[in-house]
């Protein structure tokens, strides 16, 4: 089986979080202008599309980017839905069988139209960081812009996961993908001094032969 894309698609449409700095592609060389080659350059938040937060994203002192142990983005994850609820605690998480994979993809499905950006979405309950610490998870991926509320400024879950060393991804596409295990690369961009980097996140199912 193909690996399956969860990333976002990188456009000039693509929705960014409000008064953010909007995605812009554009070619500052043509093959038909040169005569050589086309060449582009973008201009984009290190939050557009699907990306991951480095700890440097809410503290100063944190690890940036190019800092990051990658392992934390590649391995065997975990997909589980949780659709129709407004948050997510760890009670909510407690019947899933947690711990055997270091990585959690929860799909809300409350995200339904990706061409503008959500006024509301689900997102999770701080109690989830002690809960999933416990079950020593190191990373856990949303469908979603971020794993607070859509009108936090304390991002109290971005702060419980810090301490609990639980990395994020976040706006990862899992409309299609149904629930079991998988094996995950979602590797950052090496951007020195980050706070976040866009990636190209890939799954597929667990036990395929290369």
């Amino acid at each position: 089986m193909n690996w399956l894309d969860i990333s976002m698609p990188l456009h000039d449409q693509i929705p960014v979080w409000p008064g953010d700095a909007p995605f812009l592609y554009r070619r500052t060389w043509t093959k038909a202008e040169s005569g050589t080659a086309n060449v582009g350059e973008l201009h984009m938040s290190t939050h557009a599309g699907t990306h991951i937060d480095a700890p440097f994203h809410i503290d100063e002192s944190g690890q940036k980017v190019h800092e990051l142990d990658l392992d934390v983005y590649i391995g065997k994850a975990r997909v589980i839905h949780l659709l129709g609820k407004k948050k997510i605690t760890a009670g909510d998480l407690s019947r899933f069988d947690l711990g055997r994979e270091s990585r959690l993809l929860i799909r809300t499905g409350s995200w339904v139209d990706r061409s503008q950006f959500p006024g509301k979405f689900c997102y999770l309950d701080a109690d989830i960081a002690p809960f999933l610490q416990e079950r020593e998870i190191r990373l856990v991926g949303l469908d979603v812009p971020s794993a607070d509320s859509a009108d936090s400024r304390e991002l109290p879950v971005h702060h419980a996961f810090l301490k609990a060393g639980i990395h994020l991804l976040e706006n990862a596409v899992l409309d299609k993908i149904e629930e079991g295990i998988y094996e995950m690369i979602a590797l950052p961009l090496p951007i020195r001094g980050g706070d976040a980097s866009p990636v190209r996140a890939v799954i597929r199912p667990a036990g395929h032969d290369s």
